[in-house]
């Protein structure tokens, strides 16, 4: 396919973009060296995303032809990556609608290709029998394989990585339940794909040749059930073993509803996802490889891609948009656009203080924070907590600081060590001590307009299982006092000069 671009990168629209797969989907576009046009119902949604000014963004909906015809103008390969997930009525007919509309305005713009990432469909069952998530998803691909425009149309079905429905109902169920009572679909067979190699089939998709118009099932190594896919994410995550009773009398609707309680996934999304579980998606072919060559490793197995999910949204999610840290830039990463209930759970605890006295001031008492100097908040319950620690065989407090005044990143603080630190402005701790879960400590400097200064607290807890839960409920009731008397006390050192750890 030759490209409008004289760099030699394609021109490319993408839809979608507000969403799990199309706000992962530009940053590689981009580094493959095409240009990117967004099309956005809401432009304003993308103003947070680390991308937002290296591409275009054209405002409109794909089932207004007029907007959606002049977001197309000068495009070379237009994505096609939205779906109305949802049971509610109508949104089939919605979906079929905005599926025609693009086909239209693609060949009426001169798109060279369209991509689409659809659903794994089951062999043998007949369109109409599928669920009308699955059903819904078929029809647009072959509505988009029937326009005028050469189409690739990706076939997926659990996606591995934060943000994708299907992996959050996969974490929530796993991590919160020891012990479940689940539907028979625990059972069914499926194929999941990490995000990594949807992104790697969907970029390459681009320059497939001209002739090219037809379906590909993509997906990774293994073939496995669900209830496998949860003991395996289990050891992954370092939980025990899960204890799983399938339950035949439980349908998809009242399926959705256990899952609704059980996790903070909607339940309109649940249960077009609980629906489709009942049936057995596995690839047919890997044809792909063909027009995108796998590399070594490449698809990744199940458990890699876990781990790579897992690792990423720890550190990622922490990352405080108080510091100048670098945004999330791996497919794995939680995006700002992602909802509230992707990354599994993290708990915090803000406090913000106004205090009379220089930023300067400020960060002295900050970065002299521990060893000697203590932390600001009942110390007798920092000795306890030490104490606990080194009884479980942790680090307790008898590490100190290596330097009384000045902190570095990999230094250790007692049971914390120091993960990121700029200088006058944050200062980053992670606790090395014995814990259900990972914790952060992150203290924050501004300088306050009219004058003096602002401290910004967060404490950061990522559980890891039902005990992890456990913990932080049991523990929050004396936050107002150890964190609340933390930050108090650490703006009244600032404003007398710091005299070690009041309580």
């Amino acid at each position: 396919m030759e490209s409008k671009d004289d760099s030699g990168g394609l021109r490319c629209l993408v839809t979608g973009a507000t969403g799990y797969i199309g706000g992962r989907l530009v940053p590689e576009l981009l580094e493959a060296g095409h240009r990117v046009r967004c099309l956005a119902r809401t432009p304003e949604k993308l103003r947070d995303l680390p991308w937002a000014g290296r591409v275009e963004v054209a405002k409109g909906d794909v089932t207004d032809a007029e907007s959606l015809g002049a977001a197309m103008r000068d495009i070379d390969v237009a994505y096609y990556l939205v779906h109305a997930l949802t049971s509610g009525a109508g949104f089939e007919r919605t979906d079929r609608e905005a599926a025609r509309v693009f086909g239209e305005q693609a060949e009426a713009a001169g798109v060279r290709r369209i991509v689409y990432l659809g659903g794994l469909t089951p062999a043998g069952v007949p369109e109409q029998e599928l669920s009308a998530h699955l059903r819904s998803r078929s029809e647009v691909g072959r509505i988009l394989l029937d326009s005028a425009v050469p189409t690739t149309a990706l076939r997926a079905a659990v996606i591995i990585g934060s943000g994708s429905a299907s992996f959050e109902m996969l974490r929530y169920l796993t991590e919160r339940l020891p012990v479940m009572v689940t539907p028979s679909w625990v059972s069914t067979r499926i194929q999941p794909i990490a995000v990594r190699d949807v992104l790697r089939y969907l970029v390459g998709s681009a320059r497939m040749p001209a002739e090219v118009n037809r379906t590909f099932d993509i997906g990774g190594p293994d073939v496995m059930t669900y209830r496998a896919m949860m003991q395996k994410y289990a050891e992954v995550a370092g939980l025990p073993h899960r204890v799983i009773l399938p339950v035949p009398m439980l349908s998809p609707g009242l399926s959705s509803h256990w899952v609704g309680l059980v996790t903070p996934v909607p339940a309109s999304i649940a249960r077009p996802l609980a629906e489709s579980l009942r049936y057995e998606v596995v690839c047919h072919e890997h044809d792909i490889a063909d027009h995108v060559p796998d590399g070594p490793g490449q698809p990744f197995p199940f458990a890699t891609a876990l781990s790579l999910a897992l690792q990423r949204v720890r550190e990622a999610r922490v990352t405080t948009r108080w510091s100048s840290a670098s945004t999330p830039g791996i497919p794995s990463d939680p995006l700002p656009t992602d909802p509230d209930w992707a990354g599994g759970s993290l708990y915090t605890d803000v406090r913000e203080r106004d205090v009379d006295a220089s930023p300067e001031a400020l960060w002295r008492v900050v970065e002299g924070i521990g060893g000697e100097n203590g932390w600001y908040s009942l110390p007798p319950a920092w000795a306890v907590r030490g104490w606990l620690d080194r009884l479980v065989g942790g680090v307790g407090l008898r590490r100190g600081r290596r330097d009384a005044q000045r902190l570095r990143v990999g230094d250790s603080l007692d049971f914390w060590r120091v993960e990121e630190i700029e200088p006058g402005r944050l200062l980053r701790l992670r606790a090395e001590m014995r814990l259900p879960g990972l914790a952060w400590l992150e203290m924050y400097v501004e300088e306050r307009e009219g004058g003096g200064s602002r401290y910004r607290q967060r404490a950061v807890f990522h559980p890891s299982g039902l005990l992890g839960h456990a913990y932080w409920w049991s523990v929050s009731p004396f936050h107002a006092v150890v964190f609340g008397g933390m930050a108090r006390n650490i703006a009244l050192a600032a404003g007398r000069g710091p005299t070690g750890g009041a309580a």
